[in-house]
C-alpha cells in the first residue's frame, strides 16, 4: 500500500471522527494539540511563504475568500481534498499540514455490543453492532468495548440515551463507581454499592428504585465492566 493510500485513510479516520476527535493528545508532556486549528495555521503559514492573498488562493480553490479565511482560523474543516489540492498549489508535502508524528494519536477499533451472554462464567459478546474508532490512548492496557446508554435511569451523570459508553472488562468496581451490569442477559449501567454480602444498584434518577441483590440473586446478576467514558450523542 501506497503512503499516499495509508495517509488518505489516516486522513478519513480523522476528519470522519473529527467533532470527536478534534483534539490530539501529544505524547510527550501531555500537550494539547488542536488539529483543526493546526492545519489552518498551516495553510495560512504556506499562503504567506508564497506571498499570495487570500483571494489568490480562494480562486485557485474555486472558493471564496470567507472560506479561505475560515479554513485558516480553524473554524472550518479542510477536507482531505482540498489538503490534497492545497499541497500541490503550495508544492508542499500532506504530510506537512499536521502535526509531527510523536503528536499524532493512533487509532483502534472497538466493538460496539448490543448484547452479552456470560455461559459457564465467560463473557461472549453475542451481538456485536458496529465498530468505532478510538484514541489508543483511551485504551491504556485491558479490554475494552462500547455499549449504548438507553432510557433515562442515569441522566443525573449526564448519561442520555442513545450515548456511546466505552467500557472497562473487569468483573468488579469501586464502591460507588459506575460499571456496566449484566442482568439475566441485558447490560445495564448502574452506580454500585456494596454493603455486607448485599449489592445495591443505583440509578442516577429519582424515578428509578435502587436494585438490591442478595446472594440468591447474584446468579443472575454480574459486573462486566467499569465505565471510563461517555462519547454524547449529537
Amino acid at each position: 500500500m501506497t503512503s499516499k493510500v495509508l495517509f488518505v485513510i489516516f486522513l478519513d479516520l480523522l476528519f470522519r471522527n473529527g467533532d470527536v476527535y478534534a483534539t490530539l493528545l501529544s505524547e510527550e508532556g501531555g500537550e494539547n494539540v488542536n488539529l483543526q486549528k493546526y492545519v489552518g495555521e498551516k495553510i495560512k503559514e504556506f499562503r504567506l511563504k508564497q506571498g499570495m492573498s487570500q483571494e489568490e488562493l480562494a480562486d485557485l480553490l474555486q472558493t471564496t475568500k470567507q472560506t479561505v479565511s475560515r479554513y485558516e482560523i480553524g473554524e472550518r474543516k479542510a477536507n482531505q481534498d482540498v489538503l490534497f489540492k492545497l499541497s500541490e498549489i503550495f508544492g508542499v508535502s500532506i504530510d506537512d499540514f499536521f502535526p509531527p508524528k510523536e503528536k499524532r494519536l493512533s487509532f483502534s477499533m472497538l466493538p460496539v455490543v448490543g448484547r452479552v451472554s456470560c455461559g459457564n462464567g465467560v463473557i461472549a459478546y453475542e451481538e456485536i453492532e458496529s465498530y468505532e474508532s478510538v484514541p489508543a490512548d483511551w485504551i491504556d492496557g485491558g479490554e475494552y468495548f462500547f455499549v449504548k446508554a438507553k432510557g433515562d435511569s442515569m441522566i443525573g451523570a449526564r448519561i442520555m440515551d442513545g450515548d456511546l459508553l466505552l467500557i472497562r472488562r473487569q468483573d468488579d468496581v469501586d464502591n460507588g463507581e459506575i460499571a456496566a451490569v449484566l442482568i439475566d442477559d441485558e447490560i445495564v449501567l448502574k452506580r454500585v454499592y456494596k454493603t455486607d454480602d448485599t449489592i445495591i444498584l443505583q440509578s442516577e434518577n429519582p424515578a428509578y428504585k435502587p436494585i438490591v441483590v442478595r446472594p440468591e440473586d447474584a446468579k443472575n446478576v454480574r459486573i462486566i465492566g467499569k465505565l471510563k467514558k461517555v462519547v454524547l450523542n449529537f
